[in-house]
């Protein structure tokens, strides 16, 4: 027996069925494309490690450029020469601290339940860089990044992201020509931990004042730099008795 394709119920019956089909095959989908996306989460996040303590491949004044996925695992080894959690009173190392989700720690502290801090320690040049993760608010989302810092708390380099940011305007948070303003600025101010401030109307554009604990602010994005100031001040505080205890060596 044919069905009358003019009828309502044949249309109905279409549709939950394309529901299906459609279903079970994004299911598949996402079920096998898992571990390959797991797999660039994880190049993602050394790229962006590297990236923070000046280890990527900017080229003069061009846009951010990391370390391609397919050589970023054995760069990452290379450079990252210690990784280390931070929980309560204890320090253990773990080489795959770099995997730990701030995101779910930071819930975890707010709950009062037990949480890690991971350290990633890298040396390049010679010279040794204590990188450290960052995770906080935004205009409209969440925003995330990197702080690689001296043993005398100058900032080396930072990386930031965004989930939602406004583009061309908040969105710029994670452009060469922000970031790179960070470099050489202090997170300390007469021996107290203070982070660094985006500040509108900073009156030093071209960023040559390295003792003022601020950048300049982007603009359009005055939230979205508050945010960012939020997020270094109480990332940094979060790890304060650690970076007092690397200060004193």
């Amino acid at each position: 027996m044919a069905f009358n394709t003019e009828k309502n119920l044949y249309t109905v019956l279409f549709a939950a069925l394309m529901v299906v089909v459609v279903g079970a095959i994004l299911a598949y989908l996402a079920s096998g494309l898992k571990p390959l996306i797991k797999e660039n989460e994880r190049f993602e996040k050394q790229q962006n490690i590297l990236y923070a303590m000046g280890v990527n491949d900017n080229e003069g004044t061009s846009s951010v450029s990391f370390i391609p996925t397919d050589k970023v695992e054995e760069v990452f080894t290379s450079y990252i020469t210690e990784q280390l959690v931070i929980s309560g009173d204890q320090i253990t190392q773990d080489d795959q601290a770099y995997l730990i989700d701030m995101k779910k720690q930071l819930a975890a502290r707010k709950k009062g339940q037990p949480y890690k801090l991971p350290v990633y320690i890298g040396e390049k040049d010679g010279k040794k860089f204590y990188i450290l993760p960052m995770y906080g608010k935004g205009l409209w989302d969440a925003i995330w990044g990197f702080i690689a810092l001296d043993e005398d708390m100058i900032v080396q380099g930072v990386y930031f992201d965004h989930k939602a940011e406004t583009p061309g305007l908040g969105a710029n948070i994670k452009e060469r020509f922000f970031m790179d303003d960070f470099q050489g600025e202090s997170i300390m101010e007469d021996g107290r931990l203070v982070g660094i401030k985006v500040i509108k109307g900073n009156n030093d554009p071209a960023n040559t004042d390295k003792q003022d604990n601020a950048v300049d602010a982007l603009a359009g994005a005055t939230i979205t730099g508050n945010g960012v100031t939020s997020m270094i001040s109480e990332s940094l505080n979060l790890y304060k008795d650690y970076l007092e205890s690397v200060r004193s060596n």
